[in-house]
């Protein structure tokens, strides 16, 4: 935990690029924390830096300044080596491309992702989450024939047990019903004591989280419940 009890907390992060001469803004000032058992949506168009915010919190970026100190680690100063613990100990994500390995079942795509993790009982863990959502014969089939269902890719950093999970845009390339069967994955790992924060442009989304941090040019917007109050997964419609 961090100081403030937050699994995530950042303090003024900032995150600038260069272009050629040009100098973009992607996060400015922002400030946010994530408790336990939160499911923080993060929302805005693209460009408005939701993936760039997830990255900083998940390690595969740093702020140009500000600090940032996830699950009682403030990962600003940390080192190569220490990261590298980090992404493997401290934060799993969900990416919107599917990032599967084509030779591999969907077992063994769960497997990989919990093994990489140091999980002891990696097949255990691989098989009760894809056997919740997978025809039993899709536990061995090659994942070129069901990648559209996403159970792989989606599956394997919840079989991790992570404290954080990151996810950005889950259901962006998915039909409905699968889409609504990953909120539903999200929403249970948020109960089960986990920070999860889900990036999304989609409104109606939103409406399941705990709360809602809206992103504009790399602005926090709005930091708070769901407008218009929040739903039930089972009441979405988009």
């Amino acid at each position: 935990m961090g100081p403030s009890g937050a699994l995530v907390e950042l303090s003024g992060v900032g995150r600038r690029y260069s272009v050629g001469s040009n100098e973009v803004v992607a996060l400015a000032d922002v400030s946010l924390r994530v408790a336990a058992e939160d499911l923080v949506v993060v929302l805005g168009p693209s460009g408005s830096g939701k993936t760039t915010l997830l990255n900083i919190i998940g390690a595969l970026d740093s702020p140009s300044e500000g600090r940032v100190v996830v699950a009682g680690q403030d990962i600003t100063r940390a080192s190569r080596k220490e990261l590298f613990a980090f992404r493997r100990h401290g934060v799993s994500f969900v990416f919107q491309t599917f990032n599967l390995f084509p030779a591999l079942t969907a077992l063994e795509n769960v497997e990989f992702g919990a093994d990489a993790a140091g999980q002891d009982h990696v097949r255990e863990v691989a098989r009760c989450w894809i056997a919740s959502g997978s025809p039993s014969e899709r536990l061995t089939s090659p994942t070129s024939c069901w990648a559209a269902s996403s159970n792989g890719s989606d599956r394997a950093p919840l079989a991790s047990g992570n404290p954080i999970l990151l996810a950005d845009e889950p259901t962006g390339e998915l039909d409905f019903q699968t889409g609504i069967q990953i909120l539903e994955l999200l929403h249970a790992q948020a109960h089960t004591g986990r920070a999860v924060l889900v990036v999304t442009h989609n409104r109606e989304i939103a409406r399941v989280a705990d709360r809602v941090v809206e992103l504009s040019s790399g602005h926090v917007v709005r930091d708070g419940p769901p407008e218009g109050g929040q739903l039930e997964i089972a009441d979405l419609r988009w």
